[in-house]
């Protein structure tokens, strides 16, 4: 072999494994997409904390590489198959959980415990959308799995079809994720639709102040009680109430610190990367994944409707008009903390500039939090 046939005979070797030769048009399409998350975030500040690296990820996972080099998320032995390890065992969602409690202040919620229901009414998203996935002939573990994304929370979504679905994890968290960083879009209407101008200017009392040990007590007796009713949604409600104990306390100051910041953020980085470079066009760009983005969409919209008919139910039976509740805060009820609460908070001004809803809003958002991990609790004890 002469030098000339060397070198064309290696540079065909090296064209044959570069990106370019082995990229199909639905990487392009998904690489685009994954542009579009990242210009989201950056542009409109959609949830950057998780645009960001949920689109970068799905530019990872497009960028295609020859079988056998390690490099693919699906690749046994590449860096990222190891890192998308949480992500498929349901590590990354419990430590998120925990980082939730760490950061929460229950106190909204505890000032007023009706609002519990709110949290409680804003799940029906999860069972609507479960009960149209199963008419569309899904599987019933996947109809589950689909069905969470009503609760609009990524961490309990890819937890749960951790367990019910992880063929659908990159399609259901892609999914929960982006209708979260919509909450600002999505939402607004429904509330409008669902309320009258009298409804908009309901004056909420201010939340009582709550004492230290209130705020003890409750992460005990909230495990307590959630647990014993659906043990399967242990791993999150665990960590969600065990996060809020750091933090309530007062002894384990440096420890509350550490799961709120810096382990939070390195957890997000990881899941919304991993998430992200799971989506290869092979596995993301099919029937069923077009279909979930329908049917998260049908979810959050109908959990929407879910908590804000819920205030208006509730509403019917206080007699008080000092104790009634503004619907504008039931959207909230959802767990897209504490994006939803500021819908409200924005919504409500609208109409009354001196009305604040924010910290009322705050308490359905994490009853919320709360509503949509027994929620996958108990989807996962009959489905599993």
């Amino acid at each position: 072999m002469n030098f000339l046939d060397f070198v064309v005979d290696n540079l065909k070797k090296f064209l044959e494994y570069t990106a370019f030769a082995n990229m199909s048009w639905g990487n392009l399409i998904m690489i685009i997409i994954g542009l579009i998350f990242i210009a989201l975030a950056i542009i409109k500040e959609y949830e950057p904390y998780l645009l960001v690296p949920i689109g970068f990820g799905i530019i990872l996972g497009n960028i295609v590489s020859v079988p056998g080099l390690q490099i693919g998320i699906y690749e046994e032995g590449s860096v990222l198959n190891y890192l998308y390890f949480g992500v498929i065992k349901g590590i990354y969602p419990p430590l998120i959980f925990l980082g939730i409690g760490a950061m929460t202040d229950f106190s909204a919620l505890l000032s007023n415990p009706k609002l519990f229901i709110i949290g409680a009414a804003a799940q029906i998203g999860i069972f609507g959308a479960l009960m149209l996935a199963l008419l569309f002939g899904y599987a019933p573990t996947e109809a589950g799995a689909i069905g969470i994304i009503g609760g609009a929370d990524g961490p309990t979504a890819i937890f749960l079809s951790s367990r019910l679905a992880p063929h659908l994890i990159g399609a259901i968290a892609i999914s929960a994720y982006s209708y979260m960083a919509l909450v600002p879009v999505i939402q607004p209407p429904i509330m409008r639709a669902m309320t009258t101008k009298k409804e908009r200017l309901i004056r909420m009392k201010p939340p009582r102040a709550i004492s230290k040990r209130e705020k003890i007590l409750f992460p005990i007796l909230g495990i307590l009680l959630t647990t014993l009713i659906v043990p399967s949604g242990l791993p999150l409600l665990g960590m969600l109430f065990f996060g809020n104990l750091l933090r309530e306390s007062g002894v384990t100051r440096r420890l509350a610190e550490t799961a709120s910041g810096p382990m939070l953020d390195i957890v997000t980085i990881l899941i919304g990367l991993t998430v992200g470079a799971s989506t290869q066009a092979s596995t993301f760009l099919t029937v069923k994944s077009l279909g979930i983005f329908a049917l998260g969409a049908a979810s959050f919209m109908i959990a929407t409707f879910g908590g804000v008919l819920g205030v208006k139910i509730m509403n019917l039976f206080i007699k008080k008009p000092e104790n009634k509740i503004n619907p504008l805060i039931g959207n909230a009820g959802v767990s897209a903390v504490p994006d939803a609460a500021r819908v409200s908070e924005m919504v409500g001004l609208e109409y009354d500039p001196s009305n604040h809803l924010l910290m009322h809003a705050m308490g359905s958002n994490v009853a919320g939090v709360i509503g949509s991990a027994v929620a996958a609790g108990l989807l996962l004890s009959f489905l599993a």
